[in-house]
């Protein structure tokens, strides 16, 4: 799904013939729920659901992803950390460069039991596994 598609771009700031305004720079978190997410080998690996805010320094933490739903059931929640995804303006979706195998085996979890997202030993566990870092703590670095 686009983040052009008229029912999330519900003010229009993505159409602009100009070409000024917020995005791809900037963009508004609502867009981008439902964007699609491929792999560097144009697989896809599922949809954004939800993006994670650490409140504590005003980043973007994670997106979560949903894979493997059929009509809604069997559905695995990833979180992926915000700064292993790249967006390709182009295709207007997500690209994460992992194999889709890998990404299937990555850790998970249902939607009815959330993680806990702000436990250090959570936290390095995920971004140990998608190769990225934790931002600091510092909203300054």
């Amino acid at each position: 799904m686009s983040y052009e598609d008229d029912d999330r771009d519900t003010y229009g700031m993505y159409k602009s013939d100009t070409g000024k305004g917020p995005g791809p720079e900037l963009m508004g978190a609502h867009t981008l729920i439902g964007t699609d997410v491929y792999n560097d080998k144009d697989e896809e690996l599922g949809d954004i659901k939800e993006i994670m805010l650490d409140m504590r320094t005003g980043r973007v933490s994670y997106a979560v992803l949903a894979f493997g739903s059929f009509l809604g059931m069997g559905e695995k929640l990833f979180a992926v950390p915000w700064n292993a995804l790249k967006l390709n303006t182009f295709n207007q979706h997500f690209i994460l460069k992992i194999d889709k195998e890998r990404f299937k085996n990555a850790p998970g979890f249902d939607p009815d039991h959330w993680p806990d997202m702000a436990s250090p030993a959570w936290i390095d566990k995920i971004h140990t596994y998608y190769g990225t870092q934790p931002y600091s703590d510092d909203p300054g670095i």
